[in-house]
């Protein structure tokens, strides 16, 4: 008896010594390297600390990115992305896919941060064959983790209307759903992976199909999906906020879905029981806060200091100052920069008669009082330089119609539309007081990126070019302020609704 009870004892130890996998996961950081200064979140250090304590903590752990690394603050104007990479090093991440903003720079660009990075890059519906960057892909991954294997895939967003042209030349991209189904079924039939994860930049619920939901539907082999591209909150609902964790696919089994906003406010910590794989995983949603401060790696801080200076000296220079905080998502900047825009026009060529800018090129908010040199490049962050173009009447209203789908972006004052609240059916157009001539042109000063038929506006792309600055954005507006400042001027634009929803 004593030696049974000794064998049962033995058998239930090993129970409880069942293995997991952690998986930690991140998207969206727009390299937000430091805490953002409205809600004292985030910042890569801190990052660090719950990085560095789970793995020691846990024995097989992966940190896996779904993209957008690059793209929204000086550290990647001013460096091109060498801090992210860098830091993305410094954490040690295992798997990365690609998000939109990593090819804002172009392909030389990119394939120079490609060189620098230490994780695994997976593309399953990208085809790089003939690009520089093909030697940093994979279609998938195969992890052996404790005698389970696990696959990954890597799912990106179409380009075409998202990217610029000119800056993913030689990336085809390959329908995703039928890819994403192909590669899952490959996975598990010859790889013999018993668990499919697929890394997704395709968004929850984002205008532009398939999001992350529709790929759920149309699956059976995925088994759960990590996604960024919408900055949203993809959370179980114990935390309170967020969208639903938990979809049905094709068959009806429950997928795990996770997403954590943008700026990395937080980390994902997805724990999978290896000797239960149909089991749902155990999710937590960790911040990365103030609490981790007495712990930052004094090591990591100071490489990051290497490169603060430059950022510093940019955000002391004052340009201007304004009478009231400018949200970044409400209308009085959208007005202003949208006014700013046909303005920028007529230093281009005459007779310009529209501005028009769109709401997600503004990426921060513009404070009360002193606005710096820094604060400006920060909120318009892309190198995006004002082009003026002759378009037809019917051409300008697909615009229109696709503003409407956006649920309305930036129009100079003499402009005014309407759409349906409902369907975003463009209802109305209006230029200095008259309704948009179908058969008439009309001269439109805008940025090149939504010349080219950027943000999804495709009626852009059947007009003709009349003219460009050849400064990027910023430096047109920090021109145009300083202007302002001469003149004893102060920012202070109206909130009137110009694209109205009814």
């Amino acid at each position: 008896m004593k030696h049974i009870l000794v064998l049962f004892a033995a058998l239930l130890s090993l129970n409880l010594a069942a293995e997991h996998l952690i998986l930690l996961h991140t998207n969206d950081t727009h390299s937000q390297i430091d805490p953002l200064e409205k809600d004292d979140m985030g910042g890569v250090a801190r990052r660090k600390v719950v990085i560095d304590s789970i793995r020691q903590a846990e024995d097989n752990v992966l940190l896996v990115d779904a993209g957008d690394v690059v793209q929204g603050t000086l550290y990647f104007n001013l460096y091109k992305g060498e801090v992210e990479e860098m830091v993305m090093n410094e954490l040690g991440y295992d798997l990365r896919i690609l998000g939109n903003h990593e090819f804002d720079n172009g392909m030389e660009s990119l394939a120079k941060n490609l060189e620098r990075a230490n994780a695994q890059f997976i593309s399953t519906n990208y085809n790089v064959d003939s690009t520089d960057i093909a030697q940093y892909f994979k279609k998938y991954v195969v992890k052996d983790i404790k005698g389970h294997r696990i696959g990954f895939l890597g799912l990106n967003l179409n380009p075409k209307g998202m990217v610029s042209e000119g800056n993913y030349d030689g990336v085809e991209y390959v329908n995703l759903i039928p890819a994403a189904n192909a590669a899952a079924r490959y996975l598990k039939d010859v790889e013999g992976a018993e668990m499919v994860i697929a890394l997704t930049h395709i968004g929850y619920s984002s205008v532009q199909p398939p999001t992350d939901p529709a790929l759920i539907a149309e699956s059976t082999d995925i088994d759960l999906v990590i996604g960024g591209h919408s900055h949203e909150y993809v959370f179980p609902e114990k935390y309170g906020k967020g969208l639903p964790n938990q979809l049905a696919n094709a068959n009806g089994k429950v997928v795990t879905v996770g997403q954590m906003g943008k700026s990395g406010r937080y980390i994902g910590k997805i724990d999978i029981d290896l000797d239960n794989l149909y089991a749902k995983p155990k999710v937590e949603v960790i911040s990365i806060d103030s609490r981790l401060d007495d712990r930052l790696d004094q090591d990591f801080l100071k490489k990051i200091d290497h490169y603060r200076g430059g950022i510093d000296s940019l955000m002391r220079v004052p340009i201007i100052q304004s009478k009231k905080d400018l949200n970044n998502d409400e209308l009085p900047i959208l007005n202003f920069l949208a006014d700013f825009m046909k303005d920028a026009g007529k230093q281009i060529v005459d007779n310009v008669e529209i501005g028009i800018i769109n709401k997600g090129g503004i990426r921060c908010s513009l404070p009360k009082g002193i606005i710096t040199e820094g604060m400006i490049m920060t909120m318009l962050p892309f190198a995006n330089r004002p082009t003026v173009v002759d378009i037809k009447g019917s051409d300008l209203w697909d615009v229109f119609q696709t503003m409407a789908n956006n649920g309305g972006d930036g129009i100079s004052e003499n402009v005014r539309a309407t759409f349906d609240a409902d369907t975003h059916k463009l209802l109305s157009v209006t230029v200095d007081g008259k309704p948009l001539d179908m058969d008439r042109t009309y001269r439109v000063a805008t940025i090149d990126y939504l010349a080219k038929g950027g943000d999804y506006m495709d009626g852009f792309t059947r007009s003709q070019w009349v003219g460009q600055n050849t400064d990027v954005i910023y430096d047109v507006l920090l021109d145009y302020l300083r202007d302002m400042n001469k003149h004893n001027k102060k920012l202070d634009p109206k909130g009137n609704v110009r694209f109205q929803a009814k």
